[in-house]
């Protein structure tokens, strides 16, 4: 049947987020990921339906048209300050337009506070029925795959998940094969995604920071193993593509990027024999 496909928040970032389920609709996705929840950006929309309710009245009219459905909210960031209680609202409008997990990621050295938050945020999720995924990120606190398992371990919370990023896992330097050691229950989506050869090796900060935010490329077009990521995890995974690019926005539009990064993807699993 092949792989179920996600548009990603980041590969649409323009776009209101009921407009991005309707252009998900017609480019061929299964699902949208949504972000009703603030990161405290400079010049950030307001898009979170506990401060705008008209924001979920949008969406929910938007999913019963398209037929493409909601699979996860983001991003639940864990932090020195963040008190994982204002979350709530945001993680009962993603119940209720249907998602099934969180994204988290971890952005503070405190190792037994973050431990302690991310239980609190497994825990808060499991209460409206969803799991958490948790996504190492190269410039975050928690950034390998041996860091992320460390806190679901640590945490014991049964709906805790990794979430594996294809340009990220790269990053890390970390091969395919690692990811056997994982139960597979473990695994619910992914996010795809390629990127510039050698980025692996970066020391600048500020440079792998805008490849991660608008530089990654369509899959199959850099120098990530994408394909030896993926064959690792199962088959029923969620391949959400996260795939924000400046100057392709520019030039395409967000709805023709929609496309090209499906496409793409569809095209690469295909030649390898996976979709």
């Amino acid at each position: 049947m092949g792989f179920k496909y996600s548009l990603a928040r980041l590969t649409a970032i323009g776009c209101t987020p009921s407009e991005m389920i309707y252009v998900a609709g017609m480019t061929g996705y299964d699902y949208v990921s949504i972000r009703p929840m603030r990161l405290g950006l400079a010049g950030e929309p307001i898009y979170t339906p506990a401060e705008k309710p008209e924001i979920a009245e949008r969406m929910k009219r938007a999913l019963k048209y398209t037929g493409v459905k909601v699979y996860d909210i983001e991003l639940a960031r864990i932090n020195d300050v963040i008190d994982i209680a204002v979350y709530e609202p945001a993680i009962i409008t993603g119940a209720q337009l249907g998602a099934k997990c969180i994204i988290s990621s971890i952005w503070t050295q405190n190792k037994s506070m973050y431990i302690e938050k991310f239980g609190q945020l497994c825990d808060l999720a499991a209460k409206h029925g969803l799991s958490v995924a948790l996504e190492f990120v190269p410039i975050a606190a928690v950034n390998t795959l041996a860091a992320t398992k460390e806190v679901i371990d640590a945490a014991g919370r049964s709906n805790a998940t990794y979430m594996i990023d294809t340009f990220h896992y790269h990053c890390s330097k970390e091969s395919p094969g690692a990811l056997d050691d994982i139960p597979p229950e473990k695994f619910k989506m992914a996010h795809i995604c390629d990127g510039p050869a050698g980025m692996e090796n970066l020391t600048d900060r500020e440079e792998l920071t805008s490849i991660i935010r608008g530089g990654r490329l369509y899959v199959g077009e850099g120098g990530v193993d994408v394909a030896g990521i993926i064959s690792k995890l199962p088959k029923d995974v969620v391949l959400s593509i996260e795939l924000p690019h400046f100057e392709r926005w520019a030039e395409l539009g967000f709805a023709e990027h929609a496309r090209r990064c499906l496409s793409t993807a569809k095209e690469y699993f295909a030649k390898r024999g996976m979709e």
